[in-house]
C-alpha cells in the first residue's frame, strides 16, 4: 500500500557551512536507493535541513516493491548439458547457487546458435520491503554524505564505537503512521525528536505521522525544519530590519553568510546592534570582515554604500525583551572591532617603502625564490608593458614595487582577504596619490568571475605584470593545473589576462607579452630599451637546471590561455564553430576577437557562405599536400583555362576592397566581401585541374590557390565553418 515516507536523523550541532550540501545529500542518497530498489516512483521529495537534524519526506512510497522479473545468463549449452541433454554437475551447482534445484533444467532457455548458444535462467525477484529497502537507503546515503570531517563517539553502552560528522541521538522512520523498523548509528527508528533547544514549548515532539512533521516541529518545537524556509525567513526579517532602521540602509548582500547563517539558527529572529561611532574611521572592508567572518553579522551600509555603526545580528531565540541579546552582541564586537582598530593604527606607523625589503624573507614557491625576488621579475614586466603602452613607468614601477608589501602589516595577517585593499590605504597614507594607491588595491583584480577590471592604466599594467609573472612562473617549473585541481588560480590568472586585453582593448600582441615575461623569469630582461638598463636574476640558485624547462612552457601557456578564452567566449553566446574558427589564426590582438566574431557571424549569415566556407577546406587540404615552400607567386601567361584566368581576375579586383577593410579594421566589410568569389571558385573547381602534369602548371595553379588561401583566411579560419 501507498503512503507517504519521512526520515529524520537527529543529531548534535551540525556544521553550519556544510549544513545546506548534508541535507541536499541526504534526501538525494535516501531517494536513489529507494528509486533503485522500486519502492518509489516519481515521487515527490521534500528535505529538511536544521543545526541538528537532517530529514527528508517522499509521497507514494510502496510498502513493497514488485516482484522483478530477471533473465540470467548460465553458461554455454556444451557445458552445462552431456551428450544425452542432461544437466551437468556444473549447471546443477550453478542452479543451486541461485535457488534452483534439478526441475528447472526443463525450463531453461537457449539463446545463440551453434558453439555460441547459451542457457538463459529466467526467475522472478521477490520485490524488497520497505523496511529493508530503507535499511539500506539509510546506510547508503550516511555513507555517500558531504562530511567535512568525520568524529568517533561511543554509543551509550559504553563499548560501541561509531563515526559520523557529529554524535547523533534520534531515529524518526514512518510510512504514514507507521514506524518503519530500521536503525543505523546504534539507533532504532521511532517516532520521537527534539524540538527547539530554549523555545520549544515541549522538549520532546512526538511525530504523529509522516505529513505532520514540519506543522509539528514549528508549533511544537518551535523550530523551522525546512532549510530554504528558514533562509527565507532571514532574508525576510533582515530587510525588515534595516526598514525599521531607515535613512535608506540596507544589510550587506552575501549569500554564503546567509546560507552559513541559516545553518545556525533553527528560529531565526533579527535584531539591531550598534557600535561607537569612532570605530568607523577604521577602513569600512576591516570591520565588515570581523562583522561577518568572526560574529556572522550583517553590517549595514548607507544608500552610498557607506558602513554605518549599525549591524543586523541573527539570533536563534526570540525573548519578549531582546535588549540582553543586543548589549550582549555589542560587547562581544567590540574587542573584535577595537583589534581591528588597533592593527590599522600600528600599520601606519611603517610605510609601505620601508616594508619591501622584509619581502626579500617571505618564501613565494621553493622554485621561483622569495616574494622580494618576485616584486623585482613584476617591476621589470609592468615597466616594460608600460613603454609598450605609454604609460607612467615610474609611477607602474612604484606600484609593482608597492604591491605585495601589505603581506607584511598586522591587519593582513589577521585577514589575508584584505590583501591590496590595506595596500591601497596604506599608499594614501603615504602619499603616493590616488594613481598608485587605486593601482596597488587593484593589481589582484579581476579576483574572480564578473570583478571590475583595475580602475586606471597603471593598475592595468601591474595586474597584468602580475599574472603574467605568476603563469611564466608555474608553467615554467611544470605546476600546470590538472583536472579539476587548480591549486595556484592558474586559470582564473589567465582569465584575468585574457579580459584585460579584451576590454580595455589594448595594443599589445599576446605572443610579445609571453616572451617578453618569459625572458625575465629566465633571468635577463631589457627595460626601456636601454642596453645600460639591462637587469640580469639568477631566481632559481641551485634550480638553475630548470632554465630550460621555461623556455619549453611558452607553448603550453599559450594554448592555456587560448582554451581558456575558447570556453569564455562559449560561454558569452558564441557557437563553437565560430570560436574556432576565428581562435584557429591564433590572433595576437585580443582586442579584436570580439570584431572577428562578428564578422564570422555576418559571413556564415551570406548565401555564398557554407560554399566558400567547403571550397576553402578543400584548398587547405590541397595546400598541406605540397611538400617544402608554397609557391606564391603567379605568372599570368601561364594561365590555360578560362575559370583559372577568372578567378585570378576576381583575386585582383576583390583582394584589394577586402585587405583596405581588414587593414582598417573592418573585419565585417573585409569577410563579405569574398562573397563576390563564389562563382569564380566552383568554375575554377569544376573546370581545372589543380595538379596538373606540367610542373609550371601545376606550381603556377598552387600559387593561385595560395593567394585565395592567404586572402579568405585574414579574419578567420573559414573552414571551420563548413559543416
Amino acid at each position: 500500500m501507498n503512503k507517504n515516507l519521512f526520515v529524520e536523523l537527529f543529531v548534535e550541532e551540525l556544521p553550519p557551512k556544510a549544513l545546506k550540501k548534508l541535507g541536499e545529500a541526504f534526501g538525494v542518497g535516501i531517494e536513489t536507493a529507494l528509486n533503485r530498489s522500486g519502492l518509489i516512483w516519481e515521487s515527490k521529495v521534500t528535505t529538511y535541513a536544521s543545526p541538528r537534524r537532517l530529514a527528508v519526506h517522499f509521497t507514494d512510497v510502496r510498502d513493497i516493491a514488485p516482484n522483478i522479473q530477471i533473465s540470467q545468463k548460465l553458461m554455454p549449452v556444451s557445458v552445462g548439458l552431456d551428450a544425452n541433454g542432461a544437466a551437468t554437475p556444473a549447471l546443477l551447482k550453478k542452479l543451486a547457487s541461485l535457488g534452483a534445484d534439478e526441475s528447472a533444467v526443463a525450463g531453461l532457455k537457449r539463446v545463440g546458435e551453434g558453439k555460441a548458444e547459451t542457457l538463459m535462467f529466467d526467475s522472478v525477484q521477490p520485490g524488497v520491503a520497505l523496511a529493508a529497502g530503507l535499511q539500506k537507503a539509510l546506510e547508503d546515503a550516511l555513507a555517500k554524505l558531504p562530511i567535512p570531517k568525520v568524529m568517533g563517539y561511543q554509543l551509550a553502552d559504553g563499548w560501541s564505537t561509531v563515526s559520523f560528522v557529529r554524535p547523533a541521538h534520534k531515529l524518526i522512520a514512518l510510512h504514514g503512521a507507521e514506524i518503519v523498523d530500521v536503525g543505523v548509528l546504534g539507533l532504532k527508528s521511532g517516532r520521537e525528536t527534539l524540538g527547539h533547544r530554549f523555545e520549544a514549548a515541549q522538549s520532546v515532539v512526538t511525530i504523529r505521522d509522516a505529513d505532520s512533521y514540519a506543522e509539528q516541529l514549528k508549533s511544537e518545537g518551535a523550530v523551522i525544519a525546512s532549510f530554504a524556509e528558514r533562509r527565507a525567513e532571514i532574508v525576510r526579517q533582515l530587510a525588515a530590519a534595516a526598514a525599521k532602521v531607515g535613512g535608506g540602509v540596507k544589510a550587506i548582500e552575501d549569500e554564503a553568510l546567509l546560507d552559513e547563517v541559516t545553518g545556525l539558527v533553527e528560529r531565526p529572529n533579527v535584531v539591531i546592534g550598534q557600535f561607537e561611532t569612532e570605530f568607523l574611521a577604521v577602513p569600512q572592508e576591516c570591520l565588515i570582515l570581523t562583522m561577518k567572518a568572526n560574529q556572522k553579522y550583517f553590517p549595514l551600509l548607507d544608500a552610498n554604500g557607506k558602513l554605518t555603526n549599525q549591524f543586523l545580528i541573527v539570533s536563534n531565540i526570540a525573548p519578549a525583551d531582546a535588549s540582553a541579546v543586543i548589549q550582549g552582541n555589542e560587547r562581544v564586537v567590540r574587542p573584535r572591532l577595537a583589534d581591528a582598530k588597533f592593527f590599522f593604527d600600528q600599520d601606519r606607523k611603517k610605510t609601505l617603502a620601508s616594508r619591501v625589503e622584509g619581502l626579500g624573507k617571505v618564501v613565494y614557491h621553493n622554485k621561483l625564490g622569495t616574494q622580494g625576488e618576485r616584486i623585482e621579475r613584476v617591476r621589470a614586466i609592468a615597466k616594460a608593458i608600460a613603454a609598450k603602452l605609454g604609460v607612467d613607468a615610474a609611477a607602474a614601477d612604484t606600484a609593482a614595487q608597492l604591491a605585495k608589501a601589505d603581506l607584511l602589516t598586522d591587519m593582513v595577517g589577521e585577514f589575508p582577504e584584505l590583501q591590496g585593499i590595506m595596500g591601497g590605504y596604506y599608499a594614501r597614507h603615504d602619499g603616493l596619490g590616488e594613481t598608485i594607491a587605486d593601482a596597488v588595491e587593484d593589481h589582484y583584480k579581476p579576483r574572480f568571475a564578473g570583478d571590475d577590471l583595475p580602475r586606471n592604466e597603471v593598475g592595468v599594467v601591474v595586474a597584468l605584470a602580475d599574472k603574467l609573472e605568476t603563469l611564466v612562473g608555474l608553467f615554467g617549473i611544470g605546476q600546470l593545473p590538472t583536472g579539476d585541481k587548480d591549486p595556484f588560480a592558474l586559470r582564473r590568472h589567465a582569465l584575468g589576462v585574457i579580459r584585460m586585453l579584451i576590454e580595455r582593448d589594448l595594443p599589445l600582441d599576446l605572443n610579445e607579452i609571453l616572451r617578453l615575461a618569459f625572458r625575465q623569469i629566465d633571468g635577463i630582461v631589457q627595460i626601456g630599451g636601454d642596453p645600460e638598463a639591462h637587469r640580469s636574476h639568477t631566481i632559481f640558485g641551485a634550480d638553475a637546471e630548470l632554465i630550460p624547462l621555461l623556455r619549453g612552457a611558452e607553448d603550453s601557456l599559450r594554448s592555456f590561455i587560448y582554451d581558456r578564452l575558447a570556453g569564455s567566449l562559449r560561454e558569452q553566446g558564441y557557437s563553437a564553430q565560430e570560436v574556432e574558427a576565428v581562435l584557429a589564426l591564433r590572433p595576437q590582438r585580443l582586442g579584436d576577437i570580439a570584431k572577428r566574431l562578428a564578422a564570422v557571424r555576418a559571413f556564415a549569415a551570406l548565401p555564398e557562405a557554407a560554399a566558400l566556407a567547403a571550397a576553402n577546406k578543400r584548398v587547405g587540404n590541397i595546400l598541406k599536400k605540397i611538400e617544402g615552400e608554397l609557391p606564391s607567386s603567379v605568372t599570368p601567361a601561364l594561365l590555360a583555362e578560362e575559370a583559372e584566368k577568372a578567378l585570378f581576375a576576381a583575386l585582383g579586383s576583390i583582394a584589394p576592397q577586402a585587405n583596405a577593410a581588414f587593414d582598417s579594421g573592418d573585419y565585417t566589410a573585409s569577410l563579405q566581401a569574398l562573397a563576390a568569389l563564389r562563382g569564380p571558385v566552383d568554375a575554377f573547381f569544376d573546370g581545372v585541374m589543380v595538379n596538373a602534369e606540367e610542373a609550371a602548371l601545376r606550381a603556377n595553379r598552387q600559387a593561385l590557390l595560395n593567394q585565395l588561401y592567404g586572402l579568405m583566411n585574414r579574419v578567420a579560419d573559414l573552414s571551420k565553418l563548413s559543416a
